[in-house]
């Protein structure tokens, strides 16, 4: 059943509440911005002798929101695009926000110009989400399962969201909404109708980026975004559909874990898909037989990406862990790639490398493999090549090609370091090293992976890692394969660590990244 609509944004939802059907308390949350308000008096306006503080008034202005763990461990935050872009919001709950992804933007196709508290904001209302990535997760918080199944007509469910009940008091609580699926709109937002409570009690502002949830599962069905301008009572929100689209573009680590059977992008932690192969030894001295007209194919297209991704600008997220913690250590950094090579900066200092975390008394970060297998597979001629078998995965058709070079082929090198506070010890050696390709139809690279087999005299080993690759569409410009993910763990004492990286909010693709503000090369 489908409906048209038209949408008013649920910060202004006014609507009765009943009693909590579950104690959601610890999955939703509130969301407030308090900002310095400056407003010109009428009259005269201030000669430069005189204070200009007196001809205007100054004081606190609010803007109220409502946000939930996307995560079971709820270091991923939700809501709407237009509660959040406005928002500066440095911490939540005390914990530090160290990166915001928007679904939308003012100049999407689709995007129309929508009124909220005397704001125009241009987004497309199908794509009205944004998340909030903490540094750690809240504690005693946690997010609960999503349901992407259609719904069925007068289906039943519950609006879980923190609206203002009161235009003096700031002080809100989590209040619940019964209602049940009255259909879908043209636009892709699904409409629910919802009662009136038996004591008449209503709520005003402040409800958007809230939650609907199946009565019967329990599970998220859409986010809260608006409500219908009707003398009906119609709650509008987004379908789960529209943020696992989300999810899966801007935080694929999370979308595996959440949506494992349904993320349509190359997971970004994967096992390889066949054993190393190993080529058969030939003791009859012979020239280098000529390699077959696909591995050509595949060699051209690793030589482009490695050119294409020489110079930009770009964010990248990290996060460190092992199999022993819970809770994983989470760090930001502006990378700028200029000739290939990389710096990262927090915002005050810029490095080489990027920072370790000092919680860790033992933690490896990834390198450039980003950078440096797709110049592997279109240079290096002693990393023997092989086509395996096609496949599919998560339903996208894959080429699969497999690699490897010896140790004397010196294409992998792995740097043990040890800190001794006064001066640091290193240990280099060249190991073999194997991996698979998985290209598209077109032999461009959407996966590489790296497996290095390190020399048993050293604690370390069983060093993987895995880059993914995915295509950036923007306007006026060609389509660009960009890295979009790094992983990669090792055994040190027969203890597993992992690190991962997110490339996120590119720039630049070309030399002009050279001449960026006052960062120079070493």
């Amino acid at each position: 059943m489908r409906l048209r609509q038209i949408l008013l944004f649920a910060t202004y939802i006014c609507s009765p509440s009943i009693a909590l059907a579950q104690d959601l308390s610890r999955t939703v949350l509130p969301l407030t911005d308090f900002k310095i308000a400056i407003h010109e008096k009428g009259g005269i306006p201030p000669k430069p002798s005189l204070n200009p503080l007196s001809f205007v008034d100054v004081g606190v202005e609010a803007e109220y929101g409502t946000a939930f763990c996307v995560d079971p461990a709820c270091r991923f935050i939700g809501t709407n695009y237009h509660v959040a872009r406005d928002r500066r919001v440095r911490k939540i709950k005390g914990e530090e926000v160290i990166q915001r992804y928007l679904a939308t933007r003012p100049d999407d196709d689709g995007a129309v110009v929508n009124e909220i508290a005397g704001k125009q904001m241009a987004f497309t209302p199908s794509r009205d989400l944004a998340i909030f990535e903490l540094r750690h997760p809240l504690r005693n918080f946690h997010g609960i399962d999503f349901s992407l199944d259609d719904l069925q007509e007068r289906q039943e469910i519950d609006i879980y969201a923190y609206p203002k009940l009161s235009a003096i008091n700031p002080h809100r609580k989590l209040e619940q909404f019964h209602g049940r699926f009255k259909g879908l709109m043209p636009n892709g937002l699904l409409a629910f109708e919802y009662g009136i409570s038996d004591d008449g009690k209503t709520i005003c502002g402040g409800a958007s980026g809230g939650i609907v949830v199946d009565k019967r599962s329990q599970q998220i069905v859409g986010i809260l975004s608006g409500i219908g301008n009707t003398d009906e009572r119609i709650a509008i929100a987004i379908p789960t559909q529209a943020l696992l689209e989300f999810v899966s573009k801007v935080q694929p680590y999370l979308a595996q874990r959440l949506f494992p059977r349904h993320a349509r992008v190359i997971p970004p932690v994967s096992a390889d898909l066949y054993p190393q192969f190993v080529e058969p030894v030939s003791h009859v001295l012979q020239e280098r037989p000529e390699e077959p007209p696909e591995v050509r194919t595949l060699r051209k297209r690793g030589q482009a990406l490695a050119d294409s991704i020489r110079n930009f600008i770009a964010v990248q997220t990290f996060a460190w862990g092992s199999e022993a913690s819970q809770e994983p250590v989470a760090a930001a950094y502006e990378v700028r790639v200029v000739d290939g090579d990389q710096r990262f900066s927090d915002g005050q200092e810029e490095f080489k490398e990027v920072p370790l975390p000092p919680r860790l008394n033992v933690s490896f970060a990834t390198g450039g493999e980003w950078s440096e297998l797709p110049e592997w597979i279109g240079t290096k001629l002693n990393l023997k090549i092989h086509r395996a078998a096609d496949s599919v995965v998560n339903g996208r058709p894959i080429k699969v090609f497999q690699y490897s070079a010896a140790t004397e082929d010196r294409l992998c090198t792995w740097d043990t370091q040890v800190d001794y506070g006064i001066f640091t010890k290193h240990h280099v050696a060249d190991v073999t090293v194997h991996g698979e390709v998985w290209t598209d139809d077109d032999m461009n690279p959407l996966r590489i992976s790296e497996h290095c087999e390190l020399p048993a005299k050293l604690k370390w080993k069983d060093y993987e890692a895995v880059v993914t690759y995915g295509w950036l569409h923007r306007a006026d410009e060609q389509p660009q394969l960009i890295p979009v993910t790094i992983y990669a763990d090792v055994k040190y004492k027969n203890k597993l660590y992992w690190c991962r990286g997110l490339f996120t909010n590119y720039q630049v693709f070309t030399a002009r990244a050279r001449i960026i503000g006052n960062w120079q090369l070493q």
